[in-house]
């Protein structure tokens, strides 16, 4: 399954919300450095989805606010 995910880093408040089928905004505290925020996305969105880690997988968009996600 592919998903989009439409990323607000530095949130005050980290939330994961489904906009529209397969569309997600997810919010995270982390800054987009480093690939940190990426990483928090991934955790927050294995938490909502109730799957591992290592299943969610970033296709596109490592530096955008507009992302690809698979999820095996």
């Amino acid at each position: 399954m592919i998903i989009k995910i439409r990323a607000k880093p530095r949130s005050k408040k980290e939330y994961v919300k489904e906009v529209e089928k397969d569309f997600y905004e997810v919010a995270v505290g982390e800054a987009p450095q480093e690939g940190r925020a990426n990483e928090r996305i991934i955790e927050l969105l294995s938490l909502y989805l109730k799957i591992p880690k290592y299943r969610i997988k970033l296709l596109r968009g490592h530096s955008g606010k507009l992302k690809l996600f698979k999820i095996d």
